[in-house]
């Protein structure tokens, strides 16, 4: 082992990256049980990591921006830690500002995934992993360290801090691309060897796997991530990067060192950065010995909460067509979409019509619907989980527990002006239906610019079909929407 690697770590630490070697080849570490970690809370787990980078290796604790976007820079949700750093990977950071000065930082960036390149609402409730809402626990090395120390205190906090068995680690490097005429990271792979992991843990895969970009021009560079076997003493690297639940990606460690150019080339940059980033819910799942990020301490306080106002039977973590009813669909989505609403609700978002205020109001209307539809809520159920989120998210985001009040009362008034929009679309749908006897795209069309009364979401619209059996062709509408709005744009235009 290559010890002079890890010239940053006391005599304590290398001492027990040498013990890391024997634990993984002892073959009792890899069916070891996850006793130990299943009593750490989700808000140790946290204070855990951010911990180990501030007191140990002296990076500095940047609070996590707000999920709104600030102007310019675009119309979705924040969903990546990295996204209030651009400036130092761009290069485009004021001299003067306190941000010129991070060489190392780490905090817990707050995430939403909805609309956009990531979406992850339609996988919200169909299974166990997707949310809306997350958390990102983040470290970032701006032109200091680079490759070799960041995977040494990664595998040092997972197996040393977290006491992660090595044996049911897999870490993943870049393959190397003809495409952008790049070789393997044989680099990384080295580095891991030298920590002490077999090879047969160490996989490479091409560049949608390992290889990361902010987009199509600007820094870009290979990755290499850390897989986490749920079941153990087994060999599951042909279950890497598969799909499987049962081996999942817990952190990415992302080494920017190239300039992608107008031209698609790459140049490197003149000063390397890491930006590492790994899931709270997922952490905490396999801390918690579980396969599923709401059997954990982040969702059952939501649950059970849900479970006493219903008076519903508790949750079972069914999906699919085990989940008859769809009961565990709705427990999911109400506990996922109350804490996204929340968060973004703290930070200043109010529900509205456009852009990030429209996937709001989306989300919360949603939540309404599965509540009553699949719980059998009574009203006022969702905001009265306000307090139950401040209380797992408060510590970590003090503007919840802050706005705590301000935030029940938004969903409140959200919750009455829909069900007063439900009565009002079902008397126009109604009313339409008694005169033509189903929907076609004209109609849908009518009932969406508010011809009957009231101007009704698509998803509405939908929503009142079904519950009187009438079918919608959705695509043919798509296509039908898209002329329409083509003819508003040209009027318009020969106005100006």
């Amino acid at each position: 082992m290559n010890y002079h690697r890890l010239k940053l770590f006391d005599r304590k630490t290398v001492a027990k990256t040498a013990q890391w070697a024997s634990m993984i080849r002892s073959p009792h570490m890899l069916g070891r049980r996850l006793a130990q970690e299943q009593s750490v809370s989700s808000k140790q787990i946290r204070q855990m990591f951010l911990d180990f980078f501030i007191k140990e290796h002296h990076h500095q604790y940047v609070p996590s921006s707000s999920v709104i976007p600030k102007k310019n820079e675009g119309s979705y949700f924040i969903n990546a830690g990295m996204n209030q750093f651009k400036p130092l990977f761009l290069g485009t950071v004021s001299p003067d500002s306190l941000m010129s000065k991070y060489t190392r930082v780490t905090n817990s960036q707050k995430c939403i995934r909805v609309g956009g390149k990531h979406n992850d609402l339609k996988d919200v409730g169909r299974d166990v992993c997707h949310h809306t809402f997350f958390e990102m626990l983040g470290s970032w090395s701006f032109g200091d360290y680079f490759k070799s120390e960041a995977c040494t205190m990664a595998w040092d906090l997972l197996t040393r801090v977290y006491k992660i068995s090595p044996g049911r680690l897999y870490v993943s490097y870049f393959g190397g691309s003809h495409e952008l005429g790049l070789q393997p990271d044989l680099e990384c792979r080295d580095l891991w060897r030298e920590i002490g992991i077999p090879s047969s843990q160490i996989l490479p895969f091409g560049t949608s796997d390992n290889f990361w970009d902010m987009g199509d021009i600007g820094p870009c560079g290979p990755c290499t991530e850390i897989h986490y076997d749920h079941i153990g003493g087994r060999d599951a690297s042909s279950l890497v990067n598969t799909g499987s639940p049962e081996v999942v990606e817990i952190w990415n460690l992302v080494f920017m060192q190239y300039d992608r150019q107008l031209d698609g080339s790459l140049i490197s940059l003149p000063r390397q950065h890491v930006d590492t980033g790994m899931g709270l819910e997922r952490l905490t799942a396999v801390m918690q010995g579980t396969t599923s990020n709401y059997d954990t301490d982040l969702f059952k306080p939501l649950f059970s909460a849900i479970q006493k106002t219903c008076k519903a039977s508790p949750y079972q973590g069914r999906v699919g067509r085990s989940d008859v009813g769809g009961l565990d669909t709705a427990y999911r989505i109400v506990a996922d979409h109350v804490r996204m609403m929340t968060v973004a609700i703290a930070d200043g978002l109010m529900p509205g019509k456009k852009d990030i205020e429209h996937q709001l109001r989306h989300i919360m209307q949603r939540s309404f619907q599965y509540a009553k539809d699949g719980l059998h809520a009574p009203t006022g159920l969702v905001g009265s989980l306000v307090p139950v989120v401040a209380e797992s998210l408060g510590d970590a985001f003090p503007e919840i527990s802050k706005n705590s009040r301000k935030i029940k009362d938004v969903i409140d008034s959200t919750e009455d002006r829909y069900l007063q929009l439900i009565e009002a679309g079902r008397k126009a749908v109604d009313k339409l239906l008694k005169k033509v006897g189903t929907l076609t795209d004209q109609h849908i069309w009518d009932l969406h610019i508010g011809s009957y009364g009231v101007s009704l979401p698509m998803d509405l619209i939908g929503y009142l079909a079904e519950e009187r059996g009438v079918a919608l062709t959705w695509q043919d509408f798509a296509d039908f929407d898209k002329r329409q709005r083509d003819v508003q744009v040209f009027l318009h235009s020969r106005l100006e």
